[in-house]
């Protein structure tokens, strides 16, 4: 089979399509026919050989890759054969899915509906369910004013949509032009350009302050002068911009972090929180030691999106293409859920 070969912790060209041998299913697994592999933004600090929480520093070589959708081509040991031709999702692969072929666990797979595409299925699979995950945490009522940072993002997408379903006012912050037009395609009332001090685009809560371009006021006195205070913010960004969203929160509003795009996270001291009546919650911590696991989420992330409720943005890379979508994703030049595409 095809797959992208790491044999060097490094730049994303150090990713290489090679042929290898296929993968053997063994007891209680099946070998999935890869159709999108899924990738994340961990995956590009791996790649470096950094390690990222749980997860270590790979061993080398390795076949990047958690996540694929595709077809049952084989099963190995006490795995039902009727199982074989079916269209199927899972997050917890066995081997890469960077490739033609993966393993996985029979029982980690998700059967998929027919009209369920396979890049929105690995776009749900996890990115969906931390979505869920996070929500949990933070329920979003029609009452709440909403700020979701990195708002472009995969789990982003899907905020804003979820916040705008329930009737929140929804303000979606990201960086560069073509990602807050992404972001006001979605529905948000507000959508602003944290890269950008002074310059807002696709203002639907009301008229510019300030017009754009001028340069005479920041991302967050623009949502000051729109919506005022917010009660909920969804932190994926962290550092500085996660200050700044955190200053944007009312007394008795709510935090949930759960990313670090700028390079660190963000967690405002305890007193800090216990002045401003704030709550804080760690959304990764929440997902690592969810009781019942991710499954349950999952299951409800492909309902939704096969129901309509929900719609995953996917930006798709041919296999082959596997060190460009590294590249893009570190650059922050994607919007949505990257895939690798067979």
């Amino acid at each position: 089979m095809h797959a992208i070969l790491l044999h060097s912790y490094g730049p994303p060209g150090n990713l290489r399509l090679e042929t290898v041998p296929d993968p053997v299913p063994g007891p209680g697994q099946a070998r999935i026919a890869v159709r999108a592999a899924g990738l994340h933004f961990i995956e590009t600090l791996l790649r470096k050989g950094v390690p990222v929480g749980p997860h270590p520093a790979p061993a080398l070589p390795v076949i990047l890759g958690g996540e694929a959708a595709g077809v049952v081509e084989s099963v190995g040991e006490g795995v039902d054969p009727a199982l074989v031709g079916r269209r199927v999702v899972t997050g917890d692969l066995a081997s890469g899915g960077y490739a033609e072929l993966a393993v996985a666990d029979a029982r980690s797979l998700a059967p998929l509906p027919d009209e369920l595409e396979y890049g929105p299925a690995v776009a749900m699979v996890t990115t969906g369910a931390t979505a869920l995950g996070l929500l949990e945490l933070a329920p979003v009522t029609a009452d709440d004013v909403v700020l979701v940072m990195a708002a472009a993002g995969g789990v982003g997408t899907l905020l804003v949509q979820h916040a705008r379903r329930v009737g929140a006012t929804v303000v979606g912050a990201a960086g560069g032009p073509a990602k807050v037009a992404r972001v006001a395609e979605q529905g948000a009332d507000l959508a602003v350009d944290y890269t950008e001090p002074g310059r807002t685009e696709h203002d639907h809560a009301g008229p510019d302050h300030g017009g754009p371009d001028h340069g005479e006021s920041g991302w967050t006195d623009r949502v000051r002068a729109a919506v005022g205070e917010v009660s909920l913010v969804f932190d994926g960004v962290g550092g500085r911009l996660g200050r700044e969203a955190f200053e944007l929160i009312g007394k008795g509003g709510r935090q949930v972090v759960f990313g670090q795009a700028a390079g660190e996270w963000f967690h405002p001291a305890e007193e800090e929180l216990a002045a401003r009546e704030v709550t804080s919650h760690d959304g990764i911590g929440h997902l690592l030691s969810r009781p019942g696991g991710m499954a349950e989420l999952r299951a409800q992330a492909l309902e939704a999106v096969a129901a309509g409720r929900l719609t995953p943005a996917v930006q798709s890379f041919p296999l082959r293409d596997a060190a460009a979508a590294h590249a893009a994703l570190e650059s922050r030049n994607t919007i949505g859920k990257v895939i690798l595409a067979t």
